[in-house]
């Protein structure tokens, strides 16, 4: 019997429990009932005297109270003295833990308050000046301490930092003063390698290139063009992106094939000082730290004279994990790392025997099938709830590039280690690994450009076509007859998958106009869909967790449409920084735009991304009529006397005697002199004007134009929008209001 597994799986259970769906009172409750199940068994001789099934559920008991117990001790005792600091503002002296990363305002970096006795880390929000510390340097400033599960103060409860042990958000106040004493001490001798890494990959190879290797080796995804990022991620190779335990394995197989089979013992000493060195410099996220001590007990026990047991080690990983910090069992990177390993030690074997007495090339390619379908299992579900997406051709995808970007790993971190050393054998070195990458890329790409490559999670249909792919394959695994009922099950899941595609895109294809509020957190972006054609007005977020582009792109795939158009209000990033992502993997024709100043938020770079992929510029200076469909939209020319949200476009979009209005960020004033110059018709839908700031939508444009339905694109934000004033104005008209940020996409349908 797994004792440690059982053990350490119902531990992990207890803290998952206390994470979602208890409250500290419940935990505390369930503890004493655990704690007391397992002392009854424990005295009855469950432990070792009633059968396997007794000594089971002991240890569940003793997991679970074990987890009830811990959880609320380590919130008492970790979380709660940052807790007591929050909506405080004071002197505080902060040591940096990592270089700092370039923000719209200024510089953030990971922390460690000095002098308080806090437990745990923070994010430090500062100005530029951040950018040139070195690990380790102090900063001494005054700040606001902020929430991190709840930053904006309305009852959010973010998961994302707690996960990885950051409690705090300090909003620098006023002017710090920097200590550069303590920078460059042994400790942090891993951000340093990290750094030099970087700049080594960036001296030895082109620019497209050293992205990808830099990605692949560091997991450091910023520089990486946003058009290859896009189709890995479509065609399932996202993953060799994100530092894992993949990554691990590339590492630990390099050593051996470098130190050979027979020393043993060397190689073990060797390899897990180096694989944890790795995993340090590359951050020590929960999927890699997984890896690490997966890999630990994998050499060591041999040497013991034990066998390895993937079952016990995964779930002992998981339990130091969860000892280091309970929370992070809500980090999407442990979720996926740990399902994906479950799947692989679950199916894999079962597949791979299989091919016993094959041809070698056959058994390497049915590992390779078997490993990547092994991962998808358990881990499927998670990733199209947490990224929306499934890509079909992932398996493919895995079996054509999988051995690729282990070469490509191996060499890569070889050129880079000698360019090092020696900076002059650089590009040398640098060729063969770059032949390989470009491989990799182009074979993505090719991919990319299959129908139905992946499948988008924002519509019923596709839940449900995954709900019963899972229910048909579940149903053959229980079922002992029928030779080929797998066959049979990949057959209706291929017509069922075709048919939720087409059931789904007819509602788009027919006569009529489907207006979509995308759910872009703070910011806009708006689907007009008619008979298969789209316009889509404004692409942009403020909130750097979201990519508009990528969430348009996903819903006009799933809608089977064809982007002719793209109309920006203006310029800003919460209207305009989705287009790389959009244009990386949808044709668009024609881009309508403000001629303003260039100084006006990205004008620049979105005529850069234009002239990159082929899309026409056409300046707006006077009324212009743009065919959709079946509707028409009228777009208006700039009104105000300055700045970019009074400078912006009007889009009016009209069916028959549907009219639906776009203002952008325009304000009241300028709104009153819209309706004053152009003859405005009664409108039925209006997009709420600046996310529902109180200086925009105002009473003379309600007046004018009468809105029935009122549509606020908004999310996560510090300006307090929607405010009570404009929503107050919206009700007074007798408007039903819909938001993004509480109904998510807000379809609109008129046939």
């Amino acid at each position: 019997m797994r004792v440690l597994a059982i053990f350490c799986a119902a531990f992990a259970a207890g803290v998952a429990l206390s994470q979602y769906l208890l409250s500290a009172q419940w935990a505390l409750i369930l503890c004493g009932v655990s704690a007391a199940a397992a002392l009854v068994m424990g005295l009855c001789g469950c432990a070792n005297k009633r059968g396997d099934w007794a000594k089971r559920a002991f240890l569940c008991a003793l997991g679970l109270a074990f987890a009830f117990g811990y959880n609320t001790l380590y919130a008492h005792f970790i979380k709660a003295p940052n807790d007591a600091l929050l909506g405080t503002q004071d002197t505080v002296e902060v040591e940096l833990l990592g270089y700092a990363e370039e923000t719209s305002h200024g510089a953030k970096v990971t922390v460690k308050i000095l002098n308080r006795g806090l437990p745990g880390r923070a994010i430090y929000y500062g100005d530029a000046e951040l950018m040139d510390l070195e690990p380790g340097a102090h900063v001494t400033a005054e700040a606001l301490f902020n929430s991190a599960t709840d930053p904006t103060g309305k009852g959010l409860h973010l998961r994302n930092f707690t996960a990885k042990g950051v409690y705090i958000l300090l909003y620098q106040r006023g002017d710090p003063t920097y200590d550069d004493t303590n920078a460059g001490a042994l400790k942090y001798l891993p951000q340093r390698i990290a750094k030099t890494l970087g700049e080594t990959i960036e001296r030895s190879y082109s620019e497209r290139e050293g992205a990808f290797l830099r990605a692949l080796l560091l997991g450091d995804k910023k520089y990486l063009d946003e058009e290859d990022a896009s189709n890995l991620s479509e065609v399932g190779l996202s993953h060799v992106m994100a530092v894992s335990g993949l990554h691990c394995c590339f590492l630990a197989s390099l050593i051996g094939s470098l130190m050979g089979d027979k020393r043993k013992k060397l190689r073990c000493a060797v390899t897990i000082p180096l694989v944890f060195l790795y995993a340090f410099v590359t951050g020590l996220t929960p999927s890699i730290l997984r890896a690490c001590i997966m890999i630990s007990m994998g050499m060591i026990a041999p040497l013991l004279g034990r066998d390895n047991d993937p079952p016990t080690s995964i779930s002992f990983a998981l339990l130091l994990i969860l000892l280091k910090n309970p929370f992070a069992i809500a980090s999407i990177s442990l979720q996926l790392s740990f399902s994906a390993v479950s799947g692989i030690i679950w199916l894999t074997p079962k597949l791979t025997k299989r091919a016993n007495g094959k041809h070698k090339l056959v058994r390497a390619a049915m590992l390779s099938f078997s490993t990547t379908l092994g991962a998808m299992v358990f881990s499927t579900p998670l990733a199209c709830y947490y990224f929306g997406t499934l890509s079909i051709v992932s398996l493919l995808s895995n079996l054509l590039c999988l051995w690729l970007v282990s070469v490509v790993f191996a060499l890569g971190l070889l050129s880079v280690l000698i360019a090092a050393a020696v900076p002059q054998l650089g590009a040398a070195c640098a060729f063969v690994p770059a032949l390989g990458i470009r491989a990799v890329l182009a074979i993505a790409g090719l991919l990319e450009e299959l129908p139905f490559h992946a499948i988008y999670f924002n519509t019923a249909f596709s839940v449900a076509w995954l709900a019963y792919v899972y229910a048909i394959f579940i149903t053959c695994a229980l079922a002992k007859r029928g030779k080929y009922r797998y066959f049979a099950a990949v057959g209706l899941s291929v017509l069922s998958l075709f048919a939720a595609a087409k059931v789904n895109a007819l509602h788009y294809e027919r006569g009529g106009l489907n207006v979509v509020a995308l759910d872009v957190g703070q910011g806009e972006s708006v689907l007009l869909i008619s008979e298969g054609h789209a316009a889509l007005v404004d692409c942009g977020s403020k909130n750097s967790y979201i990519d508009a582009g990528a969430i348009a792109a996903d819903y006009l795939r799933s809608a089977g449409a064809t982007l002719d158009s793209v109309v920006l209000t203006h310029y800003h990033e919460d209207h305009a920084n989705g287009l790389a992502a959009l244009f990386a993997r949808v044709d668009v024709e024609t881009i309508y735009l403000a001629d303003i100043d260039a100084g006006e938020g990205d004008r620049d770079e979105v005529e850069a991304l234009a002239e990159r992929y082929g899309v026409n510029i056409h300046y707006v200076t006077e009324v212009i009529e743009v065919t959709n469909g079946a509707s028409t939209m009228s777009i208006y020319p700039p009104l105000g006397d300055k700045g970019a949200n009074e400078l912006g476009l009007t889009i009016l979009c009209s069916l028959g005697d549907f009219d639906t209005l776009i203002t952008g960020d325009m304000d009241a004033k300028t709104e009153t002199k819209l309706v004053e110059t152009y003859d405005l018709p009664d409108i039925e839908v209006l997009l709420v004007g600046h996310h529902g700031s109180k200086y925009s939508t105002g009473t003379t444009l309600l007046e004018s134009v009468t809105p029935e339905v009122g549509v606020i694109s908004v999310g996560d934000n510090s300006y307090g929008h929607p405010t009570e004033e404009a929503l107050l104005r919206l009700t007074d008209a007798g408007m039903t209001v819909y938001r993004t940020d509480m109904q998510g996409n807000i379809l609109i349908t008129v046939d």
